[in-house]
């Protein structure tokens, strides 16, 4: 039975199978700023010429424009026709073809110190591949914060970092005085926000709120049950995760949810102004609510490490010869939080786009394909779906940096696609070419490093 304490069990093993996959070292290969896709002295400046712009400001398609990048800033988006292209700048046909902004992954995961710089280029590389440009690390580890500067220097193909610092837990946060201490020594080393796992006890955790708005640091991730849904909405916690806590006190692990009470839940979230993370697939899988020969069907396992992906298999196969397993209950607590999903989205809940990835089954920057229809069957648009992704991240960061729409100041993150997602999201998948703070990378610079990553990997 998926009771309230199995739903936490299955959120620590989470973090120990990112934790196992970050131990892998993949064999030696080029460092991602070597070869194709490294800018040269004379391409400071990029065009994009006659594309059409989805800007992400509204819904709506701007036709044949021409967007200028200088360094890791746009700085100028107009028609074709009054758009005067600087001497030298690289050309970048975008005919026919359709401009948005770089996608964000909420709840990301990045290597530990004890990898290999080989598999974090690696993991890097996956997001960008696939249009994501900006990743909230949310499980921190030593040398987290030197990579997100090598990123942000430039040395390092890969999204713009945010990182959380190492999780506050029940071990590592048991008193408020260990809580206050824990917040104010991350804050004093420069992580971006603070992580929330369970088993926080809730003086603890009320500790760690005072503290955090005190030195001024968000607080985000898991709901510990000793502090429940309500207070962590309270306290105006900065995201929920996972929809962490919600499911667990509407008793949707337990069977049908009431709409009533999903709705006041909705309304409550809504008027706390706290986000959520969803991360939908990850969890679907997590419970069992897929089948194996399903996941490993997925094509994009090929770009990860063959002991990893054998040691998924092999955590799935034990899950469901469990003789407690019920397949039939893991569909019911799915289809649940697909429900409450549409009801925070109808309520006005603003949904911050997550796929939880590296994780079981989940690839990095590939998952975000694996969130989208599960996003589409909760009632979101392909237009609510991106902006969940690109201008609610964006505003969720401004006080750090400019970035999830196309306009002049923003960040030079942006994602060139052979045909419209707002039409269908799924054509997300067909990327004609990433830029990452300005860094352009076509679509056979991608296709060439994932055939060396996949060659590496097998």
């Amino acid at each position: 039975m998926w009771t309230p304490a199995r739903l936490r069990n299955a959120a620590a093993g989470c973090r120990a199978l990112v934790a196992f996959g970050a131990l892998v070292l993949f064999p030696a290969a080029p460092l991602l700023g070597q070869g194709g896709g490294a800018p040269s002295s004379d391409a400071e400046v990029s065009a994009f010429i006659g594309v059409n712009v989805i800007p992400m400001d509204r819904e709506r398609v701007l036709q044949d424009q021409t967007v200028v990048v200088r360094g890791d800033r746009i700085v100028e988006v107009g028609p074709r026709n009054q758009v005067r292209i600087p001497e030298g700048a690289r050309r970048i046909d975008g005919s026919g073809k359709y401009l948005i902004p770089g996608l964000a992954e909420m709840h990301g995961h990045l290597p530990s110190p004890r990898s290999s710089p080989e598999y974090a280029e690696r993991v890097l590389f996956l997001y960008v591949a696939n249009g994501v440009t900006t990743v909230r690390g949310m499980q921190g580890a030593e040398g987290q914060i030197e990579l997100r500067e090598r990123v942000n220097r430039g040395e390092v193909i890969g999204p713009t970092l945010y990182v959380a610092g190492p999780g506050f837990t029940g071990q590592t946060a048991r008193t408020p005085e260990q809580a206050t201490e824990r917040v104010r020594q991350q804050k004093a080393e420069g992580w971006d926000l603070l992580k929330i796992l369970p088993g926080i006890p809730r003086d603890a955790y009320d500790a760690i709120v005072r503290t955090a708005r005190e030195v001024g640091i968000p607080f985000a991730g898991h709901v510990p049950a000793d502090v429940g849904i309500l207070h962590a909405l309270e306290v105006k916690q900065h995201t929920v995760d996972h929809l962490d806590g919600m499911i667990e006190y509407l008793g949707g692990d337990r069977g049908p949810l009431d709409p009533a009470r999903t709705a006041e839940l909705a309304r409550r979230t809504r008027e706390a102004g706290v986000p959520v993370v969803p991360t939908m697939a990850v969890w679907e899988v997590l419970i069992g609510a897929i089948p194996l020969d399903s996941l490993r069907g997925y094509p994009e396992l090929r770009y990860l490490p063959r002991n990893v992906v054998d040691s998924w298999m092999r955590a799935k196969e034990r899950q469901f010869s469990d003789p407690n397993f019920d397949a039939t209950r893991a569909r019911r607590i799915a289809e649940n939080r697909i429900q409450l999903l549409r009801a925070l989205h109808e309520a006005g809940v603003q949904i911050l786009f997550g796929t939880d990835s590296p994780q079981q089954f989940s690839v990095p920057g590939f998952s975000i394909h694996r969130e989208f229809p599960l996003m589409r069957a909760a009632g979101m648009t392909p237009y609510q779906i991106l902006e969940s992704a690109t201008r609610n991240i964006g505003e969720h960061f401004r006080d750090k940096d400019r970035f999830g729409t196309i306009a002049p100041g923003m960040r030079a993150d942006l994602v060139l696609l052979e045909a419209n997602p707002l039409e269908d999201i799924s054509n997300v998948r067909r990327v004609a070419g990433v830029m990452a703070r300005g860094r352009w990378l076509s679509a056979e610079d991608i296709r060439a490093r994932l055939e060396r990553i996949q060659t590496a990997s097998s």
